[in-house]
């Protein structure tokens, strides 16, 4: 096994794209969303139409309003200056729950009561209520699942991935990804523990985590990060920064994935043997480290892969899926990436889609590369999970290349 160091960027690698219109426009979402997302249900499950009794209408609306205005103040006390966990949970809960209870209120509440109107049930006050009353139970049993599927261990996704120039030896070579763990504010040492001990039932011949380890610094989150030491691969264990290492002292990430025997593939590669045939496993900086300022990181995959022979099979590691374009260009076989939670909440995933190329799965770009994109292992904030359920993934290598049987 070798590895290969860093060199300086390219010119055409350093340059930040031009922003497209829907990315710029996103900026305004954190503006408009919490009103959005609280006075849309305030309006389709209280005040249209509905005449419930004047206390209920009040103190109905008394919460919506305080729901608007203790979100966003929670979550800026949570995952800003102050990091006070108790706040972060109250105002990813708030997030979860207001994001779900609007989709449901358009989904269902508007077109429930035209359904009921055109079919001639009831009087107004009728549809109305029973339109409610669907919003609110569809919701509370969304928010129920999607609570049980955040916090249970993934389910394993196995499957076989064909590279054409992946050699015979190394045909069967056993792939585990775990991405997006999340560690944060609900303490969940258990479940990484419990996550580490699946990962070990796979018998992996490499483990890659992609980033994303925790929201919170390595010290903050040690506790919960520290069960991916037992982690056990025949061949490597390897890792890459994800966006949030740059919000939380990303080098202290680094450092102890380096400590918990993590190797950090920052811009450079390893050689894996097997059989008399070599897998390039390259990985680089997530693609947001270069403006966090933190000297040194940069996604540079020109230098992840200086030095490897180019007519062998590469394995890439990078957070984003996006990164893929870069990927295809240099000839990258296969790209493992996270980042999307495959939306996480549906139906999020239209957002996602904006920004990033895939969602989840594996799929081709240009004339060889493949992507695979996984929902992640854990959760980011809001602790709900639906529609887009966690994994632990095995992808199994497979060549073209058989010896005759």
């Amino acid at each position: 096994m070798t590895a290969t160091g860093n060199i300086r960027p390219a010119d055409d690698e350093a340059r930040a794209p031009r922003q497209s219109r829907p990315h710029r426009l996103m900026r305004f979402i954190p503006l408009i969303a919490p009103v959005l997302l609280w006075a849309v249900p305030c309006w389709v499950l209280l005040l249209s139409g509905q005449h419930w009794p004047r206390p209920v209408t009040l103190v109905g609306t008394a919460l919506f309003a305080l729901g608007l205005i203790a979100m966003p103040i929670a979550m800026l006390r949570g995952h800003g200056r102050r990091q006070q966990d108790r706040a972060a949970i109250v105002g990813d809960t708030l997030l979860g729950t207001s994001w779900t209870l609007f989709t449901w209120s358009v989904l269902i509440g508007v077109p429930l009561r035209l359904a009921l109107t055109a079919a001639g049930v009831g009087e107004s006050q009728d549809r109305a209520r029973i339109a409610t009353w669907a919003v609110l139970g569809v919701t509370a049993a969304l928010l129920g699942w999607g609570y049980t599927e955040a916090r249970r261990v993934p389910r394993v996704r196995r499957l076989d991935v064909r590279l054409p120039r992946l050699g015979a030896g190394l045909d069967g070579f056993r792939v585990v990804l775990i991405t997006d763990t999340h560690y944060g504010p609900l303490d969940r040492a258990r479940w990484s523990a419990r996550v580490c001990e699946t990962v070990n039932t796979l018998e992996a011949d490499l483990v890659c985590h992609t980033g994303d380890i925790a929201d919170g610094t390595a010290e903050r989150r040690r506790a919960q990060a520290v069960p991916l030491g037992t982690v056990r691969a025949a061949r490597a264990r390897v890792y890459v920064t994800g966006n949030h290492e740059y919000y939380s002292e990303a080098q202290g990430w680094v450092d102890l994935m380096d400590e918990l025997g993590w190797e950090p593939l920052r811009n450079r590669h390893l050689l894996l043997e097997r059989g008399g045939d070599t897998l390039v496993v390259a990985g680089v900086d997530d693609v947001t480290a270069e403006s966090s300022g933190l000297a040194g990181h940069r996604a540079h995959l020109a230098g992840a892969l200086d030095g490897a022979d180019p007519e062998l099979p590469v394995l890439l590691l990078a957070h984003q899926p996006k990164f893929v374009d870069r990927a295809a260009a240099h000839g990258v076989d296969l790209q493992l990436s996270g980042h999307t939670h495959g939306g996480q909440i549906w139906p999020f995933h239209h957002l996602v889609r904006i920004d990033q190329p895939a969602l989840a799965g594996l799929s081709h770009h240009g004339t060889r590369t493949l992507l695979y994109t996984s929902r992640g292992t854990g959760f980011w904030g809001p602790p709900f999970r639906i529609f887009a359920p966690s994994e632990i993934t095995l992808l199994v290598l497979r060549s073209p290349h058989l010896p005759a049987s």
